[in-house]
């Protein structure tokens, strides 16, 4: 019986080659099908964020609480409510709500869209290209959301100062200028909420998709 000599053994053993767990096509695969569920994830927000405008939209319709909100903010700084003001207010908040609604069905249709034309077996540049433009498509979606928010303020603002004028009452500068710093205050307040909430909700998915997109480009540069 031959002598076993260990060191030749483990010698032996070091020189055997490492054979690769996944080949790049196989990576490219997983990585492909990963970021396609990102992409549909969004979408379901999405969908779901619509559902809830909806809801929340037409509640607020039936209510009515919103301008009575408004109304009673500007009651305090000595206007009166009169009909024509309410009407006034009754129609922002509603082209807002519709503009919201509106804007956000949109979002959802593209949204599908992209995740539709993304398919697992696309040529990889066109993959990444296709990744590209539906992170360009999440970008402005948030953009827009936030100039919305800013609109409306605005309007608030505009709409406030009108009824201050129109009826007359006797203000002082301080008390205008502290209705419009609060506004402001708010505007900016509600601006950094959603940019908090698209941070959360949509930004996690987002970074796993640039994660995931930095590697399939790594992976394009290769072979080339």
């Amino acid at each position: 019986m031959p002598e076993f000599d260990l060191d030749s053994f483990k010698k032996t053993w070091q020189e055997q080659p490492v054979q690769a767990k996944y080949d790049n096509s196989e990576i490219l695969q997983m990585l492909n099908k990963k970021s396609r569920n990102y992409v549909k994830y969004i979408f379901w927000i999405s969908v779901i964020e619509f559902v809830l405008f909806t809801a929340f939209g037409l509640f607020y319709i039936l209510q009515n609480k919103e301008s009575n909100t408004f109304l009673t903010s500007l009651q305090k700084l000595g206007v009166e409510k009169n009909e024509h003001l309410q009407d006034i207010l009754d129609n922002i908040y509603l082209v807002i709500k519709i503009i919201t609604l509106v804007v956000t069905g949109y979002f959802v249709i593209k949204f599908y869209q992209n995740y539709r034309k993304i398919k697992i077996e696309d040529d990889l540049k066109e993959f990444i290209l296709k990744i590209i433009k539906f992170k360009k498509t999440v970008n402005a979606f948030i953009l827009i959301n936030i100039i919305i928010v800013i609109i409306f303020t605005s309007t608030l603002i505009i709409l406030g100062i009108y009824a201050i004028q129109n009826q007359n009452t006797e203000m002082a500068n301080s008390s205008i200028m502290a209705f419009i710093v609060s506004f402001i205050i708010s505007t900016v307040l509600c601006v950094l909420l959603i940019w908090a909430y698209y941070r959360l909700v949509y930004g996690i998915l987002i970074k796993r998709l640039d994660k995931n997109l930095k590697q399939l480009k790594e992976i394009d540069s290769h072979d080339q």
